[in-house]
Formats: structure tokens, sequence, C-alpha cells
């Protein structure tokens, strides 16, 4: 039997991912000039106001809210008109120090002993139906805003205002192979359009159709174009009017979005987010190093799918589990639980192991938090920041790391594949 199966992304301009996008700019910043900050930035976004609030520990002093600022401007708040524009709204800092009753968990004389942020349990998920292992459902969710947004920034389609979503529906066999793509649903804000909105929706329509889709299109393989078939029904703004929008239309919290951020629904979630967290927090670090280990077994050929779930016990190093799940579909003669043991003896998963296995110190945040933490491209990177109080740093950093390949051969080697 066939089923459905669906998966939604937003923007970066969601007033969800306006938080995101605040709370790991300020953590890049933290770590550009205090590389052992320790940071849990949390970001409130509506109209008019930032509130940032959470706890850090530092050596060094930033401006939160010119970074606020910028960040809002570079996303495309800059027009009073939206209720919400970096040049005018509000910023406000709540921000204070970190608990000592949660440093002395983490903080240990030998590095790597260094103990697990927090307790608590995170996923890591992998499969084969696209070149960077994620669900087609969510990659194609997510290449659709990102070349949207492209396309308002470029002002090709120039009506366009940042905040938007998507949402993609496909059919699967019985095996878990996509079969074809059901529906597209696409909801952007925009202008308005001298009060004419059957002349707006039509437009809107239009230039979705015959502008967004061929480009997205044409960025796939042609086993994945033939899936773009002529009876995709196509919701676009089916409300009839998405004029206001951002922090405005909606209030905007950091780590909203995990779904999202993660697996578009496959696979599981542990729950906790990640924008906003230094490396110490295990929610993310930790579900950054069982996606980059997921994802080495689905390329190695192990599975055509993979689930790994990771536990950890606040200020403990060791994680108390790890459990490999090959859904069904191992190429392995041995058994999930041993392919579990041979893992943890070839992956060191203390979170200081983890930190430096990724160079997860280095201020390669704020690129995650939109269009998905996983599935994108490693590459590397000189970003610039400039501090009032520290100067002007330049940094190289490699974002995306934890979605590189290097272990592939060292597993098909062990594994005997």
């Amino acid at each position: 039997m066939s089923y459905l199966f669906t998966s939604e992304s937003v923007s970066e301009g969601h007033p969800d991912k306006v938080s995101d996008q605040i709370s790991d700019g300020i953590l890049d910043n933290f770590l550009a000039f205090d590389p052992k900050s320790k940071v849990a930035c949390e970001t409130l976004v509506t109209t008019g106001q930032v509130i940032l609030s959470g706890e850090v520990t530092s050596n060094t002093y930033i401006d939160v809210q010119d970074i606020a600022r910028n960040i809002i401007k570079d996303i495309g708040y800059n027009n009073d008109k939206y209720k919400f524009s970096g040049e005018s709204c509000a910023v406000m800092s709540l921000i204070h120090e970190q608990s000592e009753d949660i440093l002395r968990g983490v903080d240990r004389d030998l590095k790597q002993e260094q103990g697990a942020g927090d307790q608590g349990i995170m996923f890591g998920y992998a499969c084969n139906e696209t070149d960077d292992s994620i669900p087609l459902t969510l990659d194609i969710a997510n290449r659709l805003l990102f070349e949207l947004s492209k396309l308002r920034k470029s002002n090709e389609i120039s009506y366009l205002r940042p905040d938007s979503k998507s949402q993609v529906t496909i059919e699967y066999d019985n095996n878990d192979i996509p079969l074809r793509i059901d529906t597209i649903i696409v909801s952007t804000q925009h202008d308005e359009f001298d009060n004419d909105d059957v002349k707006m929706l039509n437009k809107i329509r239009k230039d979705i159709i015959e502008i967004l889709i061929p480009i997205v299109k044409d960025s796939y393989t042609p086993e994945i174009q033939k899936l773009f078939n002529h009876n995709i029904k196509y919701y676009i703004n089916p409300t009839g009017k998405f004029v206001t929008g951002g922090p405005h239309g909606d209030t905007g919290l950091t780590g909203r979005k995990i779904i999202i951020d993660t697996y578009g629904g496959r696979g599981a979630h542990g729950g906790g987010a990640f924008s906003g967290k230094d490396p110490s927090k295990v929610d993310r670090s930790a579900a950054y190093a069982v996606r980059h280990i997921s994802k080495n077994l689905v390329k190695a050929g192990v599975s055509d799918e993979i689930l790994i779930q990771l536990g950890y016990a606040i200020g403990i190093a060791e994680p108390v589990s790890l459990n490999i799940n090959t859904c069904g579909k191992s190429k392995l003669k041995i058994s999930d639980t041993k392919l579990s043991e041979i893992v943890n003896e070839i992956f060191d998963l203390k979170p200081h192991s983890i930190e430096s296995r990724f160079n997860l110190r280095d201020p390669i945040y704020i690129e995650t938090a939109s269009y998905g933490h996983m599935g994108r491209k490693s590459e590397k990177k000189t970003k610039t920041f400039n501090s009032k109080y520290s100067g002007v740093k330049k940094i190289e950093v490699e974002l995306f790391p934890w979605e590189k390949l290097e272990y592939v051969n060292l597993l098909i080697k062990t594994l005997k594949l």
C-alpha cells in the first residue's frame, strides 16, 4: 500500500526563525571573541519589540542590541510599514550569568572529562532519498523557500516580503520509495495590490508556479525531477491574502521550529532546540554528532535508513545509552545491538570530543538558523566580526562539519561491506 508523507518549512523571515537567527547571531559573536563562552540565549520578537533573555558566562562583552538590529535588517525587515524594522524596533536585554550549579557539572580539570550540560535524549537520522541523506519532503520544502528568498532579495519578484511558509506532500510506495509529489503549499507575505485581491492572488500563483517551481525542479537530478508531475495540487496563499506577517503578524520565539531544523517529521526528535546554545549543551552538539554517524552509516551502505538515539546525564561525560535502529533495512548480518557496540567503539561521544571533532567552538551557528541544520553543504568560509569593545576579528570556519563523510571508508572496512 502506498502512503502520503508531508514536511513543512519556513523562511528566514518567519518570526520563529527571526528569533533563532538573533539567538545564534549573539552566540556567534560571543564565541568569536571568547571561544570558551557558555551561552543559552532566547529571543522573543513581536510588533516593534525584541526581548533577549537567557544565561551567559563569558570574558567578552558584545553589543547584543546592535547584533539583533543588524540581523533583522539583513533578513529584510527594514521598512516601518512592516511594523517590525531593524532600524526602529526596541531591543530589551534580560540576559544574566549562567548558574554555578550547571557550570560545576560541565567544567572539569581534564577537558576530556567535561560533563554534559544537561540531561536529555538526542536523535540522529539519515536516509538515501536525497544526495544529502535527508527526507525529500523536507528537502523540497526548504529549497522552495530558499529560492523564494533569493527571488525576493534580487527583486526578481518585487512584491515579496520576508515571511513565508511551504509544505510538501509526497506519495511513497510500501518500500518507502517516492512515487510522485502530491501537494505543494506556499504561503508568502507580499505587498498590497491596490485592494484587488483576485488580481493579487492570480499574480502570486502564476509567479510561484511558473518562476519558482521550475527553478527548484531544475536543481534536482532527473530521477527526482520526474516526481514533479502535472497533477500536483498547488495551494498558493490559500487564505487569499498575506500582507500582515513577520513578528507583527505572529510572535516569534527561539526553538519553536525543531522539526524543520532536523528531519521534517521523519525519524524522531528528543525535544531539545538548538539555536542560541553553545556546544556544551548536548541538545545541540550530540544531535549533530549522531546526525554525522547516521549519515556516514547510510553512505557506507549499512542501511537505506538509520535512526540513532543518545541519552546523557547532566555532568556526566559518557552517554548513558546509544541505540541504532536500521529500520528493518540493514544490509549487515549482525544485529542492531552489535552495530551499536561497534559504532560506540569508533566514535567518541563525550561532549568535549564532539566539540573538538567538529570545531564547535567556532562561530558557525547563524547559518544553521534557517533552512535546516541537517542536509546542508559543509564548506569553509571567512567570517568577520566587528565589536566596538574588542575591534574587528576575521575567523576562517567550516560550516556544517557534521555533514562530512570522512568515516565512510573506515565503516566499510570495519563492517566488511
